[in-house]
């Protein structure tokens, strides 16, 4: 080639196929990022024990953490309640609840697994029932299906998970316990790490932003929860159906899965009320009054006691249950709603992040405080540490 021919080869630009640097680098950055959000999911599966006991811990402990605060500012007489006993007794108080309700759940199970095998023949009959509104044929065949399944082998295994849950229990109470202890030391340790007292107080009040909205959201979802279930016990009791206890534990526990536990409760009622009796009307009369005890307390006082604390997507609560349902299995359902009200807060705080915040809550406006409210609503949190 000429000296011409190659000054011109070298003007040409570029292939336009040819990445540039700034691209290779954003597409290096995805890679890395994709790589590290699966072994962020490979994590979360694999140790989903530990990190669900962790995660009921820490909602426990923050639970009593204003109680904590204000026994330690009574007096009786001359003698202060110290922080550390006010610590004592609200760990000891949590310890013989967990034990004291897996102790009841345990005995529930025991009840179910010795009574089940005695309605096998019944809830084989009731289904066939079901299938022979839609064909002679369907109803010789779901008797058939149904009669194939080894009932049980499920109830052995129904069995086995009360060992799990006395394990998770112990679990669940020791981490309460190394958080009561770490308690004193959270703010210090706070401050050391961030090198910055203002960006330490400004942490300290996203915290108390979430511990304040979670326990409003679980203190309501407990108390709907606990009159459901009695609702559900006393009707029980007045069609003088069998398993009124472990129905009632069941719904209690189901209605702190939003949306999805209040239609699987009320159904599981309905199949337990056609197994009992004889008349399909009286059934679908016990199915219907629990339905319509799940929509006074769900849908109408529910919503009412909630208020616009919570303010989050409904279908972001939909997303969040697949998600952690997927991940943790049932555990995970029932921390799906705290979970996703932590992420939204975090993220209303991260101006990157921000965006998040807004599609996760329901009006597209992720806080419900002024600045000068939540400045002070963080002072609760620096005194309990005190």
């Amino acid at each position: 080639m000429t000296p011409h021919e190659i000054e011109h080869a070298a003007a040409e630009p570029q292939p336009a196929n040819r990445l540039s640097l700034v691209d290779r680098y954003r597409l290096q950055t995805w890679f890395l990022g994709i790589i590290a959000f699966s072994m962020i999911l490979f994590l979360l599966v694999q140790a989903r024990f530990i990190l669900i006991s962790l995660v009921i811990a820490i909602i426990l402990f923050s639970l009593t953490a204003d109680a904590i605060t204000a026994f330690s500012r009574l007096r009786i007489g001359s003698w202060k309640i110290t922080n550390w006993l006010a610590s004592v007794g609200a760990f000891a108080m949590i310890a013989v609840i967990l034990l004291t309700l897996t102790g009841i759940i345990i005995s529930q199970i025991n009840t179910v697994v010795t009574t089940t095998l005695g309605y096998t023949d019944q809830a084989i009959a009731a289904m066939a029932r079901l299938a022979a509104w839609i064909s002679p044929e369907a109803e010789q065949m779901v008797e058939t299906s149904i009669r194939s399944i080894q009932v049980s082998t499920y109830i052995s295994t129904l069995a086995g998970q009360a060992s799990n849950l006395l394990s998770a229990t112990t679990l669940v109470i020791l981490f309460v316990g190394f958080l009561f202890a770490e308690r004193l030391w959270f703010n210090t340790k706070l401050e050391n790490l961030l090198h910055d007292k203002a960006q330490a107080k400004r942490v300290g009040r996203i915290i108390h932003s979430i511990v304040r909205r979670v326990n409003h959201y679980l203190l309501v979802k407990t108390g709907v929860s606990l009159a459901t279930a009695l609702a559900v016990y006393l009707l029980m009791e007045g069609f003088r159906l069998d398993f009124a206890g472990p129905m009632a534990i069941l719904t209690f526990v189901l209605n702190y899965i939003p949306s999805v536990g209040s239609i699987i409760a009320t159904i599981l009622l309905g199949l337990v009320a056609l197994i009992q009796v004889t008349e399909p009307a009286t059934a679908l009369l016990v199915f219907v009054l629990a339905g319509m005890i799940q929509f006074v307390l769900g849908s109408v006082i529910d919503p009412m006691l909630m208020g616009r604390a919570l303010r989050v997507s409904s279908f972001g609560i939909i997303i969040s249950l697949a998600f952690w349902g997927a991940l943790w299995g049932i555990a995970g359902m029932f921390l799906a709603v705290p979970i996703m009200v932590a992420a939204m807060i975090v993220c209303s705080h991260i101006p990157a992040a921000r965006p998040v915040a807004v599609l996760l809550s329901r009006e597209g406006l992720p806080e419900i405080e002024e600045a000068g409210t939540v400045t002070d609503e963080g002072e609760p949190i620096r005194r309990a540490a005190e």
